[in-house]
């Protein structure tokens, strides 16, 4: 496969990001649908089938990564969770200081698109530059 131009890759990535959100919250509904099933159980089961969906599109399709063996992935793994927790903050930081320093719900969506916006962006950067590194010849 020849390579993408950043643009391109950063246009699936968000759409990947897109689909990841509509399986969480498509996990998230399915486990809500058994009896006596917990909201905090939903919760793990949609970040869960996510983090999964996204993790394999965007090493497949985005940076087009190859296999590097199991030590190398799991590494992969962790770091690509870790900044995604990082990058989370960024975005929950965003919306509750909007929030809290305009008071309104227009202001909290607002940090919240504009966290989500710093947040995808600075996550595919760190992803291309220090997760997915190792491209399928």
């Amino acid at each position: 496969m020849a390579p993408r131009a950043p643009a391109a890759m950063f246009r699936l990535y968000l759409l990947f990001a897109a689909l990841a959100t509509l399986a969480n919250l498509a996990a998230q509904e399915a486990v809500l649908q058994i009896p006596g099933a917990r909201l905090e159980l939903s919760i793990l089961a949609g970040t869960a089938a996510g983090f999964v969906l996204k993790y394999l599109l965007d090493k497949i399709f985005v940076f087009d990564d190859a296999y590097s063996g199991h030590g190398r992935e799991l590494r992969k793994v962790l770091v690509y969770g870790a900044f995604s927790v990082g990058t989370t903050l960024v975005f929950w930081a965003f919306e509750i200081a909007f929030w809290t320093l305009f008071g309104t719900d227009f202001a909290k969506y607002a940090g919240a698109v504009i966290g989500l916006a710093i947040g995808y962006g600075a996550k595919f950067l760190l992803d291309r530059a220090f997760v997915f590194t190792e491209r399928r010849t």
